[in-house]
């Protein structure tokens, strides 16, 4: 079996939309993948945020690689909230079938790791 994935999801402060995603998480992590590791960070902190390279509030990293199929790294890591173009429109949040299928590639790529090193 291989490792088990990383997840993580950053916030700032005064974002309304990071505790729906931390429950998404919780739900996914539970139903796909419940040996996962999940680390919370809080980028509040101009400083933080830069070194986590922080593009707004909520993200969800799985194994360091953000669960939107498009994103694209904004330079600017100045804690603020954070926007999705989802299936739904515009959303503060990432769409639960992109974290589900961030998890399950995660989950397959370490399976394929293990393969190569026996």
């Amino acid at each position: 079996m291989g490792r088990a994935p990383v997840v993580e999801l950053l916030w700032f402060d005064d974002c309304p939309n990071h505790e729906s995603v931390r429950q998404t998480l919780r739900e996914v992590v539970e139903e796909l993948a419940p040996g996962a590791t999940v680390i919370e960070r809080n980028a509040s902190d101009p400083d933080d945020a830069a070194r986590l390279r922080f593009p707004g509030s909520p993200t969800v990293r799985v194994n360091g690689r953000d669960v939107d199929p498009r994103y694209l790294d904004p330079g600017d890591y100045t804690p603020r909230c954070r926007l999705y173009w989802t299936a739904q429109g515009l959303r503060g949040v990432p769409e639960r079938a992109w974290i589900e299928a961030a998890l399950r590639a995660a989950m397959v790529e370490s399976n394929a790791e293990v393969g190569r090193d026996a």
